[in-house]
């Protein structure tokens, strides 16, 4: 077993494709002090009360033939727009200095999605990233599960 090293004054950033958890540790690297810093949350509607009622058609190009099209799925949509409103929040902030080593904890769709839209100043502060859902969690449960950390 081993323990996630947060350092003092880290950010730790707990969040998924609904609810996000910015967190900061006052206490030391393996016995976490973590406060709550900023709580945002998206009103994300289920995908049937989004979508149209039913899929487009297209008529094909060879022939009279008239195919459906797929529906998108609004709500994953949308569970990866607001990781960009995470990964936005965390570029502006780590450009102002606010903070200089990062902890992510996500699920592993919403991990990739923050990957790819962070600026590299905020890459290269990710000190441990958590693939896990944990916002459904209270501060104290957090840090409990990651000292735990296997």
């Amino acid at each position: 077993m081993g323990s996630i090293r947060i350092a003092h004054n880290a950010w730790v950033l707990v969040g998924d494709g609904e609810k996000a958890l910015f967190l900061k540790n006052g206490g030391e690297p393996f016995v976490p002090k973590l406060k709550v810093i900023q709580v945002l949350e998206d009103e994300n509607s289920p995908d049937r009360d989004q979508a149209a009622d039913a899929p487009g058609r297209q008529v094909d190009a060879l022939g009279p033939h008239v195919s459906a099209m797929e529906n998108a799925d609004w709500h994953v949509l949308e569970k990866a727009r607001f990781s960009k409103v995470l990964a936005e929040a965390l570029n502006k902030a780590a450009l102002a200095e606010e903070f200089h080593d990062l902890v992510l904890v996500a699920p592993p769709l919403t991990l990739g999605a923050l990957r790819k839209a962070l600026h590299s100043e905020v890459l290269t502060r990710i000190s441990a990233e958590v693939d896990k859902t944990l916002t459904g969690h209270s501060v104290g449960q957090i840090e409990k599960i990651l000292v735990d950390k296997a």
